[in-house]
């Protein structure tokens, strides 16, 4: 059964069709954000396609056993534990430490508690969350590339957020781009220091992990999608 799988996989990616430069993984084991999954696949694949990039949009941990040429692995909206099986988390790693690029989008920080290298690509895990409402986030490195296409230093939305188990702005290596304002919503419980959209390069390749888009609507938002089209091209290798 495995070796059909595969066959699959392979089929899809090989002939004529190029090798993908950025894979959108959407696995999920726990809870799944299904509107939001397919808001971002309706319009982010377009979006890096006409930009020139090649996409492979799965959700089977078969095609992540092999990375190839790709330069950038998304984990969108990825949920649970053991959404790659052991090879595949071979090579991510792999690939990360090689000078790989990753994104996590929301949920991608409650995914693969018990996965070491995991918990330190992201950073902070996932610990609980309010009900969504409007918050607003402050820009706190508006010169950086990830965060160019918001046009203010007060990012209003509504959306569901995380409070982590980690505060990311106290492990080295670490840049906080954004920090969420407890102030201006109720069910925080990280106090001042709430660190929302951050990034690094401590295990080889460049990492952001942005908090950003339970809300499926969001992926109407044309600052929300710059956002995240920048921060594929930030983490992207040359």
């Amino acid at each position: 059964m495995r070796a059909a799988v595969l066959f699959v996989v392979v089929c899809a990616c090989g002939g004529t069709d190029p090798p993908p430069d950025v894979v959108l993984f959407s696995r999920t084991t726990g809870y799944r954000h299904a509107d939001a999954i397919k808001a971002a696949l309706a319009v982010l694949p377009a979006r890096l396609e006409h930009d020139g990039l090649h996409v492979l949009a799965t959700e089977d941990p078969l095609a992540l056993e092999d990375l190839g040429t790709a330069r950038v692995v998304v984990f969108l909206y990825t949920t649970g534990d053991d959404v790659l099986d052991a090879a595949g988390k071979a090579e991510l790693e792999r690939f990360v430490r090689a000078g790989g690029g990753w994104v996590g989008i929301h949920s991608a920080a409650d995914t693969e508690y018990a996965w070491p290298f995991y918990q330190e690509l992201v950073v902070a895990p996932f610990a609980s969350h309010p009900d969504v409402q409007a918050a607003t986030v402050d820009v706190i490195a508006p010169d950086h590339p990830v965060m160019a296409p918001v046009p203010t230093l007060r990012w209003e939305a509504d959306d569901e957020w995380y409070n982590f188990a980690r505060d990311a702005s106290t492990v080295p290596g670490v840049e906080v781009l954004a920090n969420l304002d407890e102030t201006t919503y109720v069910g925080g419980t990280m106090g001042a220091s709430h660190p929302i959209i951050w990034a690094h390069a401590r295990l080889g390749g460049r990492a952001l992990y942005s908090e950003i888009g339970h809300v499926a609507a969001r992926w109407n938002d044309p600052v929300y999608l710059a956002h995240v089209m920048a921060a594929i091209r930030w983490v992207m290798p040359p």
